[in-house]
């Protein structure tokens, strides 16, 4: 079983590694939000009481990366149909579970991956942790969240039959769970309604968690952050495990 798992993990670290033109485009988005939004807003952050907005900012952005890449590699099991390699796994004499959680872990290391080169381009920018440990703390939740949101790439890309529904998905699901987080804006003073969505993202505990343990300013507390973190990671697990057992090639 933990061959099986570590060789698709291993399979999904090395098509990372090789698509170096991918890691370089996928940093052009985290640093238009932090540089363009982290200076141009910063004046206007501070004029409201606010602090600094770099700081505010930085891990939201950090949390961006994560879900963005994530998701995409939980897609990537279109590509995987597409061109055979998909058929060639499931046929192999291994139960699909294992499959599952190789493929998943393996997206969820490349996202953690990710999210630490747009954490070492906040640090040049000039986000600073409040200490080590908040650090310590601040990568867990980043390897939380990224397992959260590959087992959910998974059940998206279980789901879809061809790319064209790729294009849905994004303009309906990612990006409203990355704008309703509070990865650019604070979570307090809402409107009701606003306030309720903002709760029901499952973003917005990996954000608020990254904040509280960077920078010490958390809107749930850093204990919930990780408790629906660790609950969704489990449910998450589980359909896409159900939603892989049924997929069809």
């Amino acid at each position: 079983m933990l061959a099986v798992i570590f060789a698709l993990w291993m399979r999904e670290l090395k098509r990372y590694f090789r698509s170096r033109s991918q890691i370089v485009a996928s940093l052009g988005q985290p640093l238009m939000y932090l540089l363009v939004l982290g200076f141009g807003l910063g004046p206007v952050f501070e004029k409201a009481g606010q602090g600094n907005y770099l700081q505010f900012v930085a891990p939201g952005v950090i949390g961006m990366s994560i879900m963005f890449s994530s998701v995409f590699s939980g897609v990537g099991l279109l590509w995987d149909r597409q061109f055979g390699f998909l058929k060639e796994t499931l046929v192999a004499p291994v139960p699909r579970i294992q499959i599952m959680v190789g493929r998943t872990l393996g997206g969820a290391t490349t996202a953690l991956l990710q999210g630490m080169l747009v954490l070492i381009v906040c640090l040049i920018a000039g986000f600073r942790p409040i200490d080590f440990g908040g650090a310590l703390l601040g990568l867990l939740f980043m390897a939380t969240i990224a397992v959260v949101f590959a087992a959910m790439g998974t059940i998206i890309g279980c789901s879809l039959k061809d790319m064209q529904g790729f294009q849905l998905i994004m303009n309906f699901l990612v990006m409203p769970i990355f704008f309703l987080s509070g990865a650019l804006y604070p979570l307090s003073n809402l409107p009701a309604a606003l306030a309720v969505l903002t709760q029901l993202d499952p973003l917005s505990y990996g954000v608020d968690g990254l904040r509280g343990a960077f920078i010490g300013q958390s809107h749930f507390g850093t204990t919930m952050d990780f408790a629906v973190l660790g609950v969704l990671a489990f449910l998450f697990l589980a359909l896409g495990a159900r939603a892989f057992s049924k997929i069809e090639v």
